[in-house]
């Protein structure tokens, strides 16, 4: 099992951050292709108490959804492939500012898979020792990663000239571009405290496959929070109404992937 904390610090409020997440979330939606082949949504609603984080947040939208990973694979991978084991299961708890994200596969590995993303999302410079106030055993195993979106490498393939925090800056706010000791500098300012809890158990392959899911996670991490930096300075340039509708728009009715 991981236990790993991804800290990413972001030039905003907690907020701004919801609003440029929901308008990442429908562009998102809207430039997709295929209408959501293989994305079986089972439960999209509100739920009340259902006591997270120690019962500090106990209503939201919870959604439950399945991939169906068959249609995304080569055909002699179906072929092989044990009955259940590309069905991907998704129940989420969405009570901005704090989300709950578990992925499992129950058709197959059972209890010996899961994925566990718990996201708080907070006012402060990535300093708070235990947001997710883990127990001491779990502390010991937690492993505590900064992200920084400006000076963290991003590959070839992922960089986009036109998210880069280093290189644009926005004339609504006056923020950015991202340079020195930003962290210590910026001002709105906060981190989303990802805390990403993982097992994959599966005799000679456990400790790569986990290694590989922290490593995936962080690059998803490090490039979505370089787009939100990004779509943040769009949204706070639309007229007045278009803020509107983003704002409104319930985030019940988004497909997020």
């Amino acid at each position: 099992m991981i236990i790993k904390e991804f800290r990413v610090t972001l030039p905003m409020t907690v907020e701004e951050y919801q609003v440029a997440q929901l308008y990442s979330v429908a562009e998102a939606s809207k430039n997709e292709t295929g209408g959501g082949e293989g994305v079986e949504v089972i439960k999209n609603e509100p739920y009340e108490d259902v006591p997270l984080l120690g019962g500090k947040f106990n209503k939201g939208q919870y959604t439950y959804k399945i991939y169906h990973l068959a249609s995304k694979v080569p055909q002699f991978v179906r072929m092989i492939a044990p009955k259940g084991s590309l069905e991907i299961h998704e129940e989420a708890w969405n009570a901005y500012p704090y989300c709950k994200t578990v992925l499992s596969n129950p058709g197959y590995m059972k209890d010996n898979f899961f994925i566990c993303v718990e996201t708080y999302h907070f006012a402060d410079r990535g300093t708070s020792d235990n947001l997710h106030e883990l127990s001491a055993e779990k502390l010991k195993h937690r492993e505590i990663v900064h992200i920084d979106i400006a000076h963290d490498a991003v590959s070839r393939t992922d960089y986009k000239q036109d998210e880069d925090p280093t290189k644009f800056k926005s004339l609504k706010t006056g923020r950015g571009p991202l340079t020195g000791d930003w962290k210590n500098t910026v001002d709105p300012v906060m981190t989303c405290y990802k805390l990403v809890t993982a097992e994959f158990k599966w005799f000679g392959l456990q400790t790569k496959v986990e290694s590989f899911i922290g490593t995936t996670e962080r690059r998803l991490f490090t490039n979505f929070h370089r787009q939100v930096i990004y779509k943040l300075v769009i949204c706070l340039s639309m007229p007045l109404r278009s803020q509107v509708f983003f704002n409104s728009f319930p985030i019940s009715q988004l497909r997020i992937k």
